[in-house]
């Protein structure tokens, strides 16, 4: 039985249903990375835990200075294309939500060249999020329009570079004060 969540809107009733996941594709190493190390598996907000997926992450690579880790950032956009699309191919739905790897790879982009700080990962988390939910345009048109690995990917790197603008901002603000 698939329990759902209700949720009462202006808009009506939001309902919640369960994230499924066959646990079985995690064997696979491609499905492994795509689904953010079983976080997509999760059974609500499984972009929410690949985003968490991608903060230990994000402390192996920010030690690493800014080259290798945009290099790094680059590599794991051009194979999350890859990777997506060929685990939307086995669930057989075109961006599924237990997909994540391009949480993963959004987030790293919101964190480019931001100083290491536990307010900054809290704040980089939080506006990437709220933009790769809210899907200001371009990003909503753009994950409309494009299909496959580079569809998905796509909109989650822009929604990255909105929170990487807007964390950047604040930081600077902060630093003027």
């Amino acid at each position: 039985m698939i329990n759902n969540w209700t949720f009462p809107t202006t808009r009506g009733l939001i309902i919640l249903t369960p994230n499924i996941v066959p646990l079985a594709l995690l064997k696979n190493p491609v499905h492994l990375l795509s689904l953010g190390f079983g976080t997509g598996a999760a059974p609500y907000a499984p972009g929410t835990f690949g985003t968490l997926a991608a903060i230990p992450l994000y402390l192996l690579l920010q030690p690493l200075g800014l080259p290798w880790y945009l290099l790094i950032t680059v590599i794991a956009f051009v194979a999350g294309i890859w990777l997506c699309g060929e685990t939307a191919s086995a669930l057989g739905v075109h961006d599924h939500s237990g997909i994540v790897w391009d949480e993963i790879v959004g987030f790293l982009v919101t964190m480019i060249a931001v100083p290491l700080d536990w307010k900054w990962i809290l704040l980089g988390f939080l506006l990437f999020r709220l933009f790769d939910i809210a899907k200001p345009w371009p990003i909503g048109w753009i994950d409309s329009k494009l299909s496959g690995g580079l569809g998905i990917m796509l909109d989650d790197i822009l929604a990255g570079f909105f929170a990487l603008i807007a964390l950047h901002l604040i930081i600077t603000l902060a630093k003027l004060s």
